[in-house]
Protein backbone atom coordinates (compact mmCIF):
# COMPACT_ATOMS: atom_id res chain seq x y z
CA UNK A 1 0.00 0.00 0.00
CA UNK A 2 1.22 3.78 -0.78
CA UNK A 3 0.77 7.22 0.41
CA UNK A 4 1.05 9.74 -2.06
CA UNK A 5 1.84 13.29 -1.06
CA UNK A 6 -0.35 15.25 -4.00
CA UNK A 7 0.39 18.77 -5.38
CA UNK A 8 -3.10 19.74 -6.41
CA UNK A 9 -4.86 23.64 -7.69
CA UNK A 10 -8.04 24.99 -8.20
CA UNK A 11 -7.72 26.50 -10.59
CA UNK A 12 -9.63 28.31 -14.51
CA UNK A 13 -7.18 27.93 -17.38
CA UNK A 14 -6.44 30.71 -19.40
CA UNK A 15 -7.47 30.55 -22.81
CA UNK A 16 -5.00 33.53 -23.42
CA UNK A 17 -2.02 33.31 -25.74
CA UNK A 18 1.61 32.49 -23.90
CA UNK A 19 2.63 36.04 -23.67
CA UNK A 20 -0.28 36.92 -21.54
CA UNK A 21 0.69 33.94 -19.47
CA UNK A 22 3.95 35.40 -18.80
CA UNK A 23 2.42 38.82 -17.85
CA UNK A 24 -0.04 37.46 -15.53
CA UNK A 25 2.94 35.60 -13.78
CA UNK A 26 5.60 38.02 -14.13
CA UNK A 27 6.38 39.47 -10.58
CA UNK A 28 3.66 37.72 -8.58
CA UNK A 29 3.96 35.70 -5.45
CA UNK A 30 2.53 31.78 -5.79
CA UNK A 31 1.70 29.82 -2.66
CA UNK A 32 1.92 26.14 -1.61
CA UNK A 33 -0.73 25.82 1.19
CA UNK A 34 0.52 22.39 3.08
CA UNK A 35 -1.81 20.60 5.14
CA UNK A 36 0.98 19.51 7.82
CA UNK A 37 2.95 21.23 10.13
CA UNK A 38 6.58 22.53 9.69
CA UNK A 39 9.32 20.34 9.48
CA UNK A 40 7.06 17.08 8.69
CA UNK A 41 8.35 14.98 5.24
CA UNK A 42 4.81 16.68 3.31
CA UNK A 43 5.97 19.85 4.50
CA UNK A 44 10.43 19.67 3.27
CA UNK A 45 9.00 18.32 -0.17
CA UNK A 46 6.95 20.83 -0.84
CA UNK A 47 9.59 23.54 0.28
CA UNK A 48 11.99 21.19 -2.23
CA UNK A 49 9.37 21.87 -5.00
CA UNK A 50 8.65 25.94 -4.15
CA UNK A 51 12.56 26.33 -4.85
CA UNK A 52 12.52 25.00 -8.19
CA UNK A 53 9.34 25.14 -9.39
CA UNK A 54 9.33 28.90 -10.66
CA UNK A 55 12.32 28.18 -13.02
CA UNK A 56 9.49 25.96 -14.86
CA UNK A 57 6.87 28.60 -15.09
CA UNK A 58 6.52 31.51 -17.22
CA UNK A 59 7.32 34.66 -15.90
CA UNK A 60 9.09 32.86 -12.95
CA UNK A 61 7.40 34.17 -9.76
CA UNK A 62 8.15 33.71 -6.62
CA UNK A 63 6.43 30.72 -4.27
CA UNK A 64 5.96 30.72 -0.66
CA UNK A 65 5.18 27.96 1.65
CA UNK A 66 2.18 28.38 4.17
CA UNK A 67 1.50 25.51 6.69
CA UNK A 68 -2.21 24.67 7.32
CA UNK A 69 -2.45 21.29 9.01
CA UNK A 70 -5.52 20.21 10.99
CA UNK A 71 -7.24 17.06 9.81
CA UNK A 72 -5.38 14.87 8.00
CA UNK A 73 -4.98 17.73 5.00
CA UNK A 74 -8.77 18.19 5.19
CA UNK A 75 -8.23 21.92 6.31
CA UNK A 76 -5.66 22.56 3.71
CA UNK A 77 -7.61 21.41 0.80
CA UNK A 78 -11.13 23.20 2.17
CA UNK A 79 -8.67 26.35 2.58
CA UNK A 80 -7.40 25.99 -1.61
CA UNK A 81 -10.98 24.51 -2.70
CA UNK A 82 -12.97 27.38 -1.02
CA UNK A 83 -11.30 30.22 0.10
CA UNK A 84 -8.20 30.86 -2.42
CA UNK A 85 -9.03 32.69 -5.54
CA UNK A 86 -8.98 29.60 -8.63
CA UNK A 87 -6.17 32.24 -10.63
CA UNK A 88 -3.34 29.52 -10.37
CA UNK A 89 -1.38 31.21 -7.90
CA UNK A 90 -2.42 28.94 -4.54
CA UNK A 91 -1.60 25.36 -5.03
CA UNK A 92 -2.34 22.80 -2.64
CA UNK A 93 0.03 19.65 -0.87
CA UNK A 94 -1.99 16.91 0.79
CA UNK A 95 -2.20 13.18 0.98
CA UNK A 96 -4.37 11.24 -0.89
CA UNK A 97 -6.45 9.72 1.30
CA UNK A 98 -8.10 12.61 2.36
CA UNK A 99 -10.46 11.71 -0.77
CA UNK A 100 -11.82 9.00 1.53
CA UNK A 101 -13.47 11.27 3.82
CA UNK A 102 -15.65 12.69 1.09
CA UNK A 103 -16.56 9.18 -0.14
CA UNK A 104 -17.52 8.88 3.27
CA UNK A 105 -19.59 11.90 3.51
CA UNK A 106 -17.64 13.66 6.59
CA UNK A 107 -19.18 17.14 7.48
CA UNK A 108 -15.90 18.45 7.69
CA UNK A 109 -14.96 18.25 3.75
CA UNK A 110 -15.92 21.09 2.12
CA UNK A 111 -14.37 20.39 -1.26
CA UNK A 112 -14.70 17.95 -4.29
CA UNK A 113 -12.19 15.81 -5.10
CA UNK A 114 -12.95 15.69 -8.69
CA UNK A 115 -12.31 19.11 -9.51
CA UNK A 116 -8.62 19.92 -8.45
CA UNK A 117 -6.67 19.35 -10.67
CA UNK A 118 -3.73 17.27 -9.79
CA UNK A 119 0.08 18.31 -10.75
CA UNK A 120 2.23 15.55 -9.57
CA UNK A 121 3.40 14.28 -6.43
CA UNK A 122 7.11 14.15 -5.29
CA UNK A 123 6.83 11.05 -3.16
CA UNK A 124 5.39 7.74 -3.08
CA UNK A 125 6.10 5.68 0.10
CA UNK A 126 4.88 2.52 1.97
CA UNK A 127 3.58 2.59 5.08
CA UNK A 128 4.82 1.34 8.96
CA UNK A 129 2.76 0.42 11.93
CA UNK A 130 4.37 0.41 14.92
CA UNK A 131 4.69 0.94 18.40
CA UNK A 132 7.26 1.32 21.60
CA UNK A 133 8.98 -1.49 22.13
CA UNK A 134 8.55 -1.45 26.00
CA UNK A 135 5.14 -2.10 25.54
CA UNK A 136 3.65 -5.93 25.95
CA UNK A 137 2.40 -6.04 22.32
CA UNK A 138 4.44 -7.97 20.48
CA UNK A 139 2.55 -9.46 17.69
CA UNK A 140 -0.46 -8.27 15.81
CA UNK A 141 -2.27 -11.02 17.90
CA UNK A 142 -1.23 -9.58 20.80
CA UNK A 143 -2.93 -6.07 19.89
CA UNK A 144 -6.35 -8.68 19.29
CA UNK A 145 -6.19 -10.54 22.68
CA UNK A 146 -5.35 -6.83 24.75
CA UNK A 147 -7.96 -6.17 27.41
CA UNK A 148 -7.95 -2.44 27.00
CA UNK A 149 -7.09 -0.92 23.16
CA UNK A 150 -4.68 1.61 23.15
CA UNK A 151 -4.43 4.50 21.87
CA UNK A 152 -3.02 5.42 18.15
CA UNK A 153 -2.56 8.80 17.36
CA UNK A 154 -2.92 10.47 13.90
CA UNK A 155 -3.60 14.22 12.90
CA UNK A 156 -7.22 13.52 11.44
CA UNK A 157 -9.15 11.07 9.72
CA UNK A 158 -7.98 12.52 6.28
CA UNK A 159 -4.68 10.95 6.99
CA UNK A 160 -3.12 7.33 6.49
CA UNK A 161 -1.85 7.64 10.46
CA UNK A 162 -6.18 7.25 10.77
CA UNK A 163 -6.75 4.44 8.04
CA UNK A 164 -3.93 2.61 7.73
CA UNK A 165 -4.44 1.56 11.56
CA UNK A 166 -8.56 1.47 11.00
CA UNK A 167 -7.15 -0.96 8.26
CA UNK A 168 -5.45 -3.15 10.19
CA UNK A 169 -8.06 -3.61 13.28
CA UNK A 170 -10.94 -4.25 10.81
CA UNK A 171 -9.35 -7.18 8.83
CA UNK A 172 -7.66 -8.58 11.60
CA UNK A 173 -10.16 -7.52 14.38
CA UNK A 174 -7.67 -5.90 16.22
CA UNK A 175 -8.03 -3.16 19.29
CA UNK A 176 -7.01 0.09 18.77
CA UNK A 177 -8.31 3.45 20.15
CA UNK A 178 -8.18 5.69 17.44
CA UNK A 179 -7.04 9.24 18.91
CA UNK A 180 -7.05 12.31 16.05
CA UNK A 181 -6.70 15.87 16.29
CA UNK A 182 -3.13 15.99 16.60
CA UNK A 183 -1.70 19.15 14.99
CA UNK A 184 0.66 16.85 12.99
CA UNK A 185 2.90 14.38 13.14
CA UNK A 186 5.54 15.37 15.22
CA UNK A 187 2.68 15.70 18.15
CA UNK A 188 1.60 11.96 17.26
CA UNK A 189 5.36 11.62 18.13
CA UNK A 190 5.86 13.58 21.00
CA UNK A 191 2.69 11.87 22.68
CA UNK A 192 4.40 8.31 21.68
CA UNK A 193 7.20 9.49 24.02
CA UNK A 194 5.44 10.51 26.53
CA UNK A 195 3.56 7.02 26.03
CA UNK A 196 0.16 8.89 25.81
CA UNK A 197 -0.10 7.75 22.45
CA UNK A 198 1.33 3.84 21.68
CA UNK A 199 1.09 2.49 18.21
CA UNK A 200 2.10 4.36 15.49
CA UNK A 201 1.59 4.55 11.15
CA UNK A 202 4.09 6.52 9.65
CA UNK A 203 5.89 5.90 6.22
CA UNK A 204 9.72 5.74 4.50
CA UNK A 205 10.54 9.31 5.73
CA UNK A 206 10.87 7.49 9.21
CA UNK A 207 14.32 6.64 8.50
CA UNK A 208 15.55 10.05 7.27
CA UNK A 209 14.11 12.41 9.57
CA UNK A 210 14.29 12.68 13.77
CA UNK A 211 13.12 11.08 15.73
CA UNK A 212 12.39 8.14 13.70
CA UNK A 213 16.15 7.82 12.94
CA UNK A 214 17.30 7.66 16.51
CA UNK A 215 14.20 5.30 17.62
CA UNK A 216 15.35 2.21 14.97
CA UNK A 217 18.57 3.31 16.10
CA UNK A 218 18.07 2.63 19.80
CA UNK A 219 15.10 0.21 19.39
CA UNK A 220 12.83 2.43 21.22
CA UNK A 221 10.22 1.29 18.59
CA UNK A 222 8.59 -2.37 17.36
CA UNK A 223 7.52 -2.80 13.63
CA UNK A 224 4.68 -4.57 13.72
CA UNK A 225 3.83 -4.37 9.89
CA UNK A 226 5.14 -2.49 6.66
CA UNK A 227 3.69 -2.80 3.59
CA UNK A 228 6.92 -2.68 1.72
CA UNK A 229 10.19 -4.58 2.17
CA UNK A 230 13.05 -1.83 1.99
CA UNK A 231 12.24 0.01 5.19
CA UNK A 232 13.53 -2.47 7.85
CA UNK A 233 16.22 -3.66 5.65
CA UNK A 234 17.44 0.03 5.29
CA UNK A 235 17.13 0.14 8.84
CA UNK A 236 19.22 -3.22 9.63
CA UNK A 237 21.72 -2.14 7.17
CA UNK A 238 22.26 1.44 8.97
CA UNK A 239 22.10 -0.58 12.60
CA UNK A 240 25.21 -2.75 11.25
CA UNK A 241 27.31 -0.21 9.64
CA UNK A 242 26.14 2.09 13.01
CA UNK A 243 25.06 4.66 11.13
Amino acid sequence: MKRMIFLIVCVSWFSSPLQAQNDFYKGKQMKIVVGASTGAASDLYARVVAHHLPKQIPGKPDIIVQNMPGGGSITAANYVYSVAKPDGLTLGAVTAPIYFAQLLGRKEVQFDWGKFTWIGTPEENDELFFLRSDQPYKTLLDLRKASEPPRCGASGVGSTGFYIPKLLEEIFSLKINMVTGYPGAADVDVAVEKRSSLPRDNDQCFFGREPGRTWAKNGFVRFLVQTGTREIIDCQTRRRSGS
